[in-house]
């Protein structure tokens, strides 16, 4: 009996891994991908919707199917705002303004991915949901938002790739 071979991939990723970004493009098919700063929690979801298809050819055993996808993006933030000026963040007003909206200026058009430059990166129209989390006099100002997907999550080229950053920052980038 061989022992067998030890896998290769030995380096955790971190969570830390993910970068957001949000179109701030107004023609339509020209993005302008700018940076959502401030992420202090990133949690990515695909949850797929099943349904029983169970048939007398089973046996007794139950089948299920996969009848719809849904995703959505749970983020925490750190609320930024200009140390002069005290405006807050374009890409972070952009979204509060979108959760505040109705029809069209509901929708965001967001991307994410590795910022190492692992094949993991996905695109997307989101609807938002923006949450204050509040708190007392010796805390920052922190904001739940999530995207809740609006049609498909679709793969895309890692706009960090082939830049050999993990690989040059010893993993923990």
């Amino acid at each position: 009996m061989s022992t067998p071979t030890p896998p290769a991939e030995t380096v955790t990723a971190l969570a830390r891994r993910y970068r957001l970004e949000l179109d701030m493009g107004t023609t339509p098919g020209t993005p302008i991908w700018t940076l959502v700063p401030g992420v202090t929690e990133f949690t990515p979801k695909v949850e797929p919707t099943q349904q029983e298809v169970t048939t007398y050819d089973a046996e007794g055993w139950s089948e299920q199917a996969v009848t719809m996808l849904a995703w959505s993006i749970e983020t925490t933030i750190a609320h930024r705002a200009h140390p002069t000026t005290g405006v807050f963040n374009a890409a972070q007003e952009a979204l509060r303004k979108a959760s505040r909206s109705f029809g069209a200026k509901s929708y965001v058009h967001v991307r994410y991915y590795d910022r190492n430059g692992a094949a993991d990166a996905q695109e997307g129209s989101a609807l938002v949901t923006w949450e204050p989390d509040g708190g007392g006099p010796d805390e920052v100002d922190t904001i739940k938002v999530t995207l809740t997907g609006s049609g498909p999550l679709v793969e895309i080229t890692n706009p960090a790739a082939g830049g050999g950053t993990f690989a040059a920052k010893g993993g923990d980038a």
